[in-house]
């Protein structure tokens, strides 16, 4: 079959489109909580709504994309994704915002399960690690550019300009000035439809699922619930998005609240540099992954984690200000060392088991900040980010009980050394 470039091009539209949306939380949090006049634990529901969609969705959105094939499902899914920015755009309210981030998280649950095998199909099966790697650099990039652009539209919109260009004032007219931040909704609006109006335009090629990918039948999946090793890995899922959204969500609200931090200049930018820092260790990540077995890459990573979280939480100001965006780093190689672990763990049904580690990461994006900002309402939110020693500790267990069916390949060093050059 030829390959086809410009779908692949769309996908990674698409990747970086659904990170805008995703990961804009944390920087809106002391926003949210000065606007809405809301707790720790109110502000932490606006994830718990986003993430509990994608728990929902993850296994229905299989089968919904088998039925009706990709193109329909994605454009519905954007459409999803519109609705829900249109309706905290028009109505910027507490309980509006909570609806509208769970109608964006199912919307944005059915696009990651639906863009997948697309890919595989238009770059090809020989090129799908490749391009895999890449959609997540791409996904990475947009969760690193969403603070600053939040960062910019505050800053514009705060205190507005008579000579302001045009894109400045339509935002101006549209959004009340006692809510700037609310502002960026509109561009994830725009950017809904226009992925809808590209879409609808565009002819997408037929996908035919392996059985790896198939969605798999209700057999299928009561046989994987009896397995030991499904529900570990499904809480190790869901401690690592734990992890990964328990951190980011709340970065910009502990630098504000314990060091001053301006949360829509330092703190957003903090949080813009976790994911930046997050994407770019996914390289040294590759690299390392070729010299050592992944069972202790992640102990390591895990270990430096831990190291940095406690000088965050610790820290002066200038060690937390740093210190925050390096988890990134460290937990840049966690996801593919653990969905891979989690993968060549089991020896067939590998598409219904990602369903399953699906709805666990969707808990756990859910109920960890969740978790956290109770802790904080009545202990404070250091205390409350303490529990992340919990889910970071979970992850480091991984590299001690793990017992792949297959390991990932290394190069032998000695043996390379060993060998007389030419």
């Amino acid at each position: 079959m030829p390959r086809n470039r410009y779908m692949v091009a769309l996908v990674m539209v698409t990747f970086f489109v659904i990170s805008l949306l995703t990961n804009i939380v944390g920087p809106l949090v002391p926003d949210i909580i000065h606007s809405f006049h809301v707790s720790l634990t109110a502000a932490a529901f606006l994830a718990f709504s986003f993430f509990i969609a994608y728990a929902v969705m993850s296994i229905p959105a299989g089968f919904l994309v088998e039925r009706l094939t990709e193109k329909p499902v994605m454009i519905l899914a954007f459409l999803a994704g519109a609705v829900g920015a249109l309706s905290f755009a028009l109505f910027p309210e507490y309980r509006v915002a909570i609806v509208s981030y769970f109608v964006i998280g199912a919307g944005m649950a059915v696009l990651q399960v639906a863009i997948n095998p697309l890919l595989r199909v238009s770059g090809g099966e020989e090129h799908y690690a490749f391009y895999s790697a890449l959609a997540q650099f791409v996904f990475g990039a947009a969760s690193f550019l969403s603070p600053r652009i939040y960062s910019y539209l505050v800053l514009n919109l705060e205190r507005p300009r008579q000579n302001a260009n045009l894109f400045l004032s339509l935002l101006q007219r549209l959004t009340p000035r006692e809510l700037p931040w609310a502002s960026i909704y509109w561009i994830f609006a725009a950017s809904t439809l226009l992925m809808i109006a590209v879409l609808a335009m565009s002819k997408f090629p037929r996908v035919q699922y392996s059985a790896a990918e198939s969605a798999g039948s209700r057999e299928m999946y009561l046989g994987l619930m009896k397995k030991k090793v499904v529900w570990m890995y499904f809480v190790a899922m869901l401690a690592y998005v734990g992890c990964e959204q328990g951190t980011a969500d709340w970065i910009s609200q502990f630098l504000s609240q314990y060091h001053g931090f301006d949360p829509h200049t330092a703190g957003a930018a903090a949080v813009s540099w976790f994911w930046g820092l997050m994407t770019a260790g996914c390289l040294i990540g590759m690299l390392l992954l070729k010299i050592f077995d992944s069972r202790k890459v992640l102990i390591g990573a895990s270990i430096g984690a831990l190291l940095c979280l406690t000088a965050a939480l610790f820290g002066p100001a200038e060690t937390s200000h740093f210190a925050f965006p390096a988890i990134g780093l460290f937990a840049s190689v966690m996801w593919p060392i653990v969905i891979s672990l989690a993968l060549n763990s089991v020896a067939e049904h590998h598409g219904s088991f990602a369903g399953i580690l699906g709805t666990g990461m969707g808990i756990g994006g859910a109920v960890v900040p969740v978790i956290i900002g109770r802790i904080g309402d009545h202990l404070g939110l250091r205390n409350g980010m303490m529990f992340l020693y919990l889910t970071y500790g979970v992850i480091l267990s991984i590299g001690f009980w793990a017992n792949p069916l297959i390991s990932n390949a290394t190069i032998d060093l000695r043996q390379t050394e060993a060998q007389p050059s030419p």
